[in-house]
């Protein structure tokens, strides 16, 4: 694996790996939990909500979440996911649809990160044992991941929780997902540096908005945030409220 890219052979695959790969002509990536076995345990927008939704923000959201329509030939639990939850079992030729297999990088140092032009690549957080993050995938593909939201509880914001327990629970405007940060940071760092365009050279704007793009993608990483806390998994849907959210929905239903 490069220093600049996370491609790697499936041969190079371990379990427990936070894994993902583009779609879209590389306009959004997917991420997943590589659980062994040649299966992704990965987070996706609930089918049955997705059919209500008209905005064009929960369009962007069911394109950003899709998953692949035809069944798994190899596989017989492939796609394997309870009623209601987002969460899905997925062999990997299912979750990769014929694109190429990255992993994500846990531990990174602060230039190493800024290095990645694009975010969602890497984290300076620190991962846990193999173990931990493969109980956490399945304990969730059973218990469900709350709500699926683009920008504050997606796919990335599941795999990098399974890989580290950490959770931004006060602040719920903002999740944890490293190419949220990237669609954000660009549009700040350029309206912050704009008045500099009519007084300084162009190439010194151009080289102040690089830097306020960086410094905008670390400061929203996981690893560096002080509003992230270490939230058992087992604890996760009280914590996080999703228990008041589902007894709503039930009774809705009813």
């Amino acid at each position: 694996m490069g220093f600049l890219s996370n491609k790697i052979k499936r041969s190079e695959i371990k379990a427990g790996d936070h894994i993902y790969t583009y779609r879209t002509m590389y306009a959004y990536a997917h991420h997943g939990i590589f659980v062994g076995d040649n299966k992704v345990v990965h987070f996706t927008r609930d089918p049955d909500k997705s059919s209500n939704s008209n905005t064009s923000f929960a369009s962007f959201d069911i394109k950003m979440s899709k998953t692949p329509s035809t069944t798994c030939t190899s596989y017989a639990d492939c796609g394997f996911r309870h009623p209601e939850s987002g969460v899905v079992l997925s062999c990997l030729d299912c979750f990769l649809q014929n694109r190429a297999l990255y992993r994500f990088d846990y531990g990174v140092t602060k230039a190493a990160f800024c290095a990645k032009v694009r975010g969602g690549s890497c984290t300076t957080a620190i991962s846990d044992e193999q173990d931990t993050v493969i109980h956490r995938a399945m304990y969730l593909l059973h218990k469900g991941f709350g709500n699926y939201d683009v920008f504050t509880n997606n796919c990335e914001d599941f795999a990098l929780y399974c890989k580290t327990g950490l959770l931004i629970v006060e602040n719920v405007g903002c999740g944890r997902s490293g190419q949220i940060s990237t669609m954000f940071g660009v549009p700040i760092a350029a309206i912050l540096t704009s008045p500099l365009k009519f007084v300084v050279p162009t190439p010194v704007v151009a080289t102040v908005t690089a830097g306020m793009y960086c410094m905008t993608r670390y400061a929203n990483d996981i690893g560096v945030r002080s509003d992230v806390v270490k939230v058992n998994v087992e604890d996760l849907v009280v914590k996080c409220g999703w228990m008041d959210n589902l007894k709503e929905e039930s009774q809705e239903n009813e």
